[in-house]
C-alpha cells in the first residue's frame, strides 16, 4: 500500500507543482514506504491515528523540497529519503497538536484526529512521530542534518508559543506575527531545503541559498494560507473558512485592517477576537472590513515579496530542471489565492 499524493491546484492554471511531483516521483515512493513502516507499532491506536492523517493527502511539499534540494545539488546516496520523511514525520505531528492547540474540528477536508480519538492521543501520537522522526534523522548518519532538523523542531515549538501568547491579543505588531509564522512554518521549510545540499557536502554559500529560499517560501505560503482563510474556500483549506478568526487567531489581514479600522472597527475586533463564539454575522462583518481596508491584497502583496526573495535566493545556482521545478513553487503557492 502506498501514499497518494493528492495535488489540488484549484483555478490556478499559471503555476503547478508538478514539475517537481513528477521529478522526486522515484524517490517519494521510496519516501512513502518508509513512512508507512515507521507508523508501525503494536500499540493499535498509534498507526490508526497516524494514518488517519497521513491518509487524508496533503502534497508532501516539505520532504519533496528535500529530496529536490538534494538532487539538485548532486547527491547520489539514499540518506535524503530517509530525512525527507523524518521531515515528513515532523510536519504531521506539528498538525496532530496544532489541531489540539486550535480545537479544530477538520484537517484536510475530514475530522481532525482531536475529534475522532480525543485530545490525549493526538498529542501522544504527535510525540511517537516526533519520535520516529529524530530516530530516522540518527539513521542519516549526518550530525550537520540532525543539528538543522533537531533546532528546526525547537524553534517550531516556540512559534506555536509564541502564537498562543499572541492569541486573542490584538496589541500584537506585525513583527511578532511574522515571527511566529518564521517559527511555527517558515523553519521547517527552511530545514528540509537545506539538508538536502548538507548531505551533498556542498560549500556554504549554496547551504545558505537553499536555507534562504526555503525559509522565504515558507513565509510566503503561511501569508497565503493565513489570506486564504478569509478569502478561499473549504476545499481550498481542508477546513472552514473563518477558522482564524473564530479561535481568535492573530493574523496579518486582521492586524492590517485593525490598525487601519476607525475607533469603532477597532473596537469591534477587540471584542470578536476576544470571543469564543463561533457568529457568522461577525465573520461577515470583519470580512467586509477585510475588504474596506484591503487587507487581503496586501497580506498576498507581502507574500510575493518573500516569494520574490525565496526566488532571488537561488537566482546564483546553475540552470536546470529542479531550479525550474522549484522556482514554479514558489510562483504555485503565492497565486493560490489570486
Amino acid at each position: 500500500m502506498g501514499v497518494v499524493v493528492a495535488i489540488d491546484e484549484g483555478n490556478n492554471s499559471r503555476a503547478s507543482v508538478k514539475p517537481l511531483v513528477e521529478l522526486t516521483r522515484d524517490d517519494m515512493v521510496l519516501v512513502n514506504q518508509l513512512i508507512l513502516s515507521k507508523t508501525g507499532s503494536d500499540v493499535t491506536m498509534i498507526p490508526e491515528v497516524a494514518q488517519h492523517l497521513i491518509d487524508s493527502g496533503g502534497k508532501r511539499l516539505r520532504p519533496m523540497l528535500t529530496l529536490a534540494a538534494a538532487r539538485m545539488c548532486g547527491f547520489q546516496g539514499d540518506q535524503h529519503i530517509t530525512l525527507a520523511a523524518s521531515v515528513e514525520f515532523m510536519h504531521t505531528a506539528t498538525l496532530l497538536h496544532d489541531d489540539v492547540v486550535d480545537e479544530s474540528d477538520m484537517r484536510r477536508g475530514k475530522q481532525s484526529a482531536r475529534i475522532v480519538w480525543g485530545n490525549q492521543a493526538s498529542v501522544l501520537v504527535g510525540d511517537f512521530l516526533l519520535g520516529q522522526a529524530f530516530r530516522m534523522m540518527v539513521d542519516a548518519r549526518s550530525m550537520e542534518a540532525l543539528d538543522v532538523l533537531s533546532t528546526a523542531s525547537t524553534v517550531i515549538a516556540e512559534g506555536e508559543v509564541m502564537q498562543l501568547a499572541a492569541a486573542q491579543s490584538m496589541e500584537t505588531t506585525e513583527d511578532d506575527y511574522l515571527a511566529v509564522i518564521r517559527g511555527k512554518t517558515a523553519a521547517l521549510f527552511s530545514a528540509a531545503c537545506e539538508v538536502g545540499p548538507i548531505l551533498a557536502e556542498t560549500d556554504k554559500p549554496v547551504r545558505d541559498a537553499f536555507r534562504s529560499y526555503g525559509m522565504n517560501l515558507g513565509l510566503a505560503f503561511q501569508l497565503v494560507d493565513d489570506a486564504l482563510d478569509y478569502g478561499g474556500s473549504k476545499a481550498d483549506l481542508g477546513k472552514n473558512v473563518g477558522d482564524d478568526f473564530h479561535e481568535g487567531k492573530i493574523t496579518l489581514p486582521v492586524l492590517l485592517a485593525y490598525r487601519r479600522g476607525s475607533a469603532e472597527e477597532q473596537k469591534f475586533w477587540r471584542e470578536a477576537m476576544e470571543s469564543d463564539a463561533a457568529d457568522p454575522q461577525a465573520l461577515q462583518h470583519a470580512m467586509g472590513l477585510l475588504t474596506k481596508h484591503g487587507a487581503i491584497p496586501d497580506t498576498v502583496a507581502r507574500a510575493r515579496h518573500y516569494g520574490e526573495i525565496a526566488r532571488d535566493a537561488l537566482a546564483p545556482l546553475p540552470a536546470g530542471s529542479y531550479k525550474d521545478a522549484l522556482l514554479e513553487v514558489v510562483e504555485f503557492c503565492v497565486s493560490r489565492v489570486s
